[in-house]
């Protein structure tokens, strides 16, 4: 006995032994949860199997069926010797026999090639089913765009090719002439580039929208589109807001680029003739410099790597000196002169130009004078000549151009 242990043979059929054992044990316990109530305590087990395909027995080149379910219950009742391996294989078929039947609405049962050593519950018995004509037509396939709002900002489709262009779809004659469109979904949605043989399933519907249940050869086509993104070069100007502080003036303004190339579709494109910046505060400029400016950009209209443009300005400083003195010239022997308008020998004289220059100018630097040479007695106007330093980029103004005077002769003593 104890050789046997040893031997490998005898180890291995003992294992074979209780492997069939076990399948045996396992397979009884499962049937016996399956068993149906009725049948308990006999000998005689019940099995139910959903999803049984059906398969349809016609002349499919010259007809087509509607009305048969694509998956029935069947319901075997028998020996677990018999019932068992055709529950595990499904080695059977359930199908209706349409042949040798003329187009129209027929009432016909369900058959199978189960064992007559079972007992078969099919579930529908019998099914209503219709007859009709087969039909073949090609139809012209149409893309359907869609989310074509939702594309990368800027781009835009240009083209596109379908491959094929036509299906043939196969149906009944009453379905064929139902057919209103056969259309490819193309989602468009965050596209930036072209695409580039993306395949698309085929759907088919009538006049009223409704999808339509046929055959279409091929059931998928594929689609190759061009996406552009459509750029122009348009002129930048520059928008300001507010007032130049109290004492500044603002001489210039201007881009430091004078073009700058945009991108968006080409709808959007058409309605744009120029750029401009987002408003600077002229309020919070004192010196002439450049300054980064945001651009200003409309909706879907990009410019890459390009968020801010430099912007020159040109800021002019205003001084005034108050009350500087009204020098008198060539005003004759035995004359005197009396202000009328103004009444005082002086005025006030604002100095523009470049704060550097400005802050160091004093009074002194600056002479006002006007010269009486020749002038009889009477009431004159007199122009106002002004001096000061020899700087180009400075403007000296008075209050006014001339003034009123009145010359007199001295009377003697």
């Amino acid at each position: 006995m104890d050789n046997w242990f040893k031997s490998k043979w005898f180890v291995r059929l003992a294992s074979l032994a209780f492997a069939v054992f076990l399948y045996i044990f396992v397979n009884v316990t499962v049937n016996s949860s399956h068993s149906d109530p009725t049948f308990s305590g006999r000998s005689e087990q019940t099995q139910k199997l959903d999803d049984v395909p059906v398969e349809i027995k016609i002349d499919e080149e010259n007809y087509v069926v509607s009305g048969v379910p694509e998956f029935v219950t069947v319901s075997l009742q028998g020996n677990p010797g018999n019932l068992t391996p055709l529950v595990f294989q499904r080695n059977f078929d359930v199908f209706v026999d349409l042949q040798g039947l003329e187009e129209g609405e027929h009432v016909v049962e369900l058959e199978h090639n189960i064992s007559r050593d079972l007992t078969v519950f099919i579930e529908p018995k019998t099914i209503t089913v219709t007859i009709e004509e087969r039909a073949s037509e090609q139809f012209s396939v149409v893309a359907d765009f869609i989310n074509e709002d939702k594309m990368a900002p800027g781009y835009e489709l240009t083209d596109y090719t379908l491959e094929p262009a036509e299906v043939t779809i196969t149906s009944s004659r009453s379905i064929i002439d139902q057919i209103g469109i056969v259309k490819a979904y193309v989602n468009l949605e965050g596209l930036d580039g072209s695409i580039n043989n993306r395949e698309l399933p085929v759907n088919v519907y009538d006049t009223q929208g409704n999808e339509l249940t046929v055959r279409v050869e091929p059931e998928n086509i594929q689609i190759s589109a061009e996406v552009d993104n459509p750029s122009k070069s348009v002129p930048v100007s520059v928008e300001t807001t507010g007032k130049m502080p109290e004492g500044y003036a603002l001489n210039s303004i201007s881009a430091n680029v004078d073009e700058v190339e945009i991108f968006s579709t080409s709808e959007v494109l058409e309605g744009i003739s120029e750029l401009s910046t987002e408003a600077i505060d002229l309020s919070e400029i004192t010196e002439s410099g450049t300054i980064d400016a945001q651009l200003s950009l409309p909706d879907g209209v990009n410019v890459p790597d390009m968020e801010t443009i430099e912007v020159t300005v040109d800021v002019e400083q205003s001084r005034v000196f108050e009350g500087l003195a009204i020098e008198e010239e060539g005003l004759q022997d035995g004359q005197t002169v009396t202000y009328i308008e103004p009444e005082a020998a002086e005025m006030d004289v604002t100095v523009t130009g470049d704060e550097a220059d400005i802050k160091e100018l004093t009074a002194e630097d600056i002479r006002i004078f006007i010269d009486l040479s020749d002038l009889e007695p009477g009431e004159h106007q007199v122009p106002i000549e002004i001096e000061g330093p020899d700087l180009d980029n400075i403007t000296i103004t008075g209050e006014s151009e001339e003034i009123t005077v009145e010359i007199s002769e001295e009377q003697p003593e």
